[in-house]
């Protein structure tokens, strides 16, 4: 079995040494990176760590190991090294590998995009709904990863589209979701982010309006988040941990409209659907989610002008209504804690202000 790391290939099947398999690469993570721990043996030999591990791994130079290593992408003992470092016993190695998109080459696209903040490490953006975060099946080309290849080229004509395809995206928000995400621009910074998601030291806020009132003014959501067994391209809740992978929502109600309610939401692990799965999990799909059943009248009455409300709303609001309002990490390099907010789309405003005159009476 191997897992495919982000600048080589790392097998599985190795002598004199114990493999802890901290997350296994899957399309089950916002956070687009996975780790892998080795602990050396006992007996283990002084060897410098770039010939240990080009020993080990199936096709790899030292060149590409090096490249990791001053990347800081391979840690012994939660600390970065050098390439001739000698490995020890009982060592602890960890390699970080981050997701590319299924494509090699991303294509720069001149598609307009909005930059909250950028310096010469790390980028970000605050993506509209609407927008693929990158490249994949069935979405080849228009994405953010597209938008921000021709950016970069625009900064530097010489860089190779092979380098466009390394440029570091570490997480992701799903293509209706607006609001705010951090991509990296060096391999360094990249590694530092990545262990902030992986250690979940990242602070996400959302803002999501959902159907339904809760007795609770806040609360917390604990269920694994997993493929669907049978329509795979759907994910579902298991609370019993038996499937999927673990994932923590706390929530917090901000205003209510009888049958529709504003909360925020933030995330202690990012699995793809995490906040639409844990509300539906628990009765409260996201308005107008038509994945998740919100996109019908979940609450509320039986009269046909009622309906006509909610039919209105779902047009002002054409998609599920969830924002990633607030983001804040440690900056890589000037280790400078970071905090961003994003204004609430057009969209979400509008809706939210019609269920906020409805519920007071207005009838609009």
């Amino acid at each position: 079995m191997k897992f495919e790391l982000s600048i080589f290939n790392f097998q599985l099947c190795i002598l004199n040494i114990e493999i802890i398999m901290e997350e296994e690469l899957s399309e089950e993570n916002e956070e687009l990176f996975e780790r892998e721990t080795i602990v050396c043996a006992k007996g283990q030999e002084p060897l410098r760590i770039d010939k240990f591990l080009m020993g080990r791994i199936e096709g790899a130079t030292r060149n590409k190991i090096q490249q990791a290593i001053e990347a800081e992408r391979v840690l012994v003992n939660e600390k970065p090294i050098k390439s001739n470092y000698k490995i020890r016993p009982e060592d602890k190695i960890v390699i970080y590998q981050t997701y590319l998109p299924e494509s090699n080459v991303i294509v720069p696209e001149n598609i307009p995009f909005k930059i909250v903040y950028e310096d010469d490490d790390v980028m970000v953006i605050d993506k509209e709904p609407g927008m693929v975060v990158h490249p994949g099946s069935g979405n080849p080309g228009g994405t953010l990863v597209n938008a921000v290849a021709y950016y970069l080229k625009q900064q530097n004509p010489e860089i190779e589209e092979t380098e466009l395809s390394r440029f570091g995206l570490v997480h992701r928000i799903d293509k209706n979701t607006s609001g705010l995400l951090v991509m990296a621009k060096t391999p360094v910074a990249m590694t530092h982010l990545a262990k902030q998601f992986f250690d979940h030291t990242v602070y996400r806020r959302y803002v999501a309006l959902v159907w339904g009132d809760f007795e609770e003014e806040e609360g917390t959501v604990i269920a694994h988040v997993g493929r669907h067994q049978r329509y795979r391209k759907l994910f579902t809740a298991y609370p019993e941990g038996e499937y999927g992978k673990d994932a923590v929502t706390h929530y917090k109600v901000l205003e209510r409209f009888n049958y529709v309610t504003l909360i925020e939401c933030r995330l202690e692990t990012g699995r793809t659907h995490q906040i639409r799965v844990h509300m539906q999990h628990i009765g409260h799909p996201l308005f107008n989610d038509e994945t998740y059943g919100g996109d019908r009248i979940v609450k509320g009455t039986v009269f046909s002008k009622y309906k006509q409300f909610v039919e209105n709303c779902f047009e002002l609001c054409p998609r599920h209504a969830l924002h990633a309002q607030q983001l804040g990490f440690i900056h890589p390099v000037t280790k400078e804690e970071m905090k961003f907010e994003s204004e609430l789309p057009e969209d979400m405003k509008s809706v939210i202000e019609k269920w906020r005159n409805y519920s007071a009476g207005g009838r609009k």
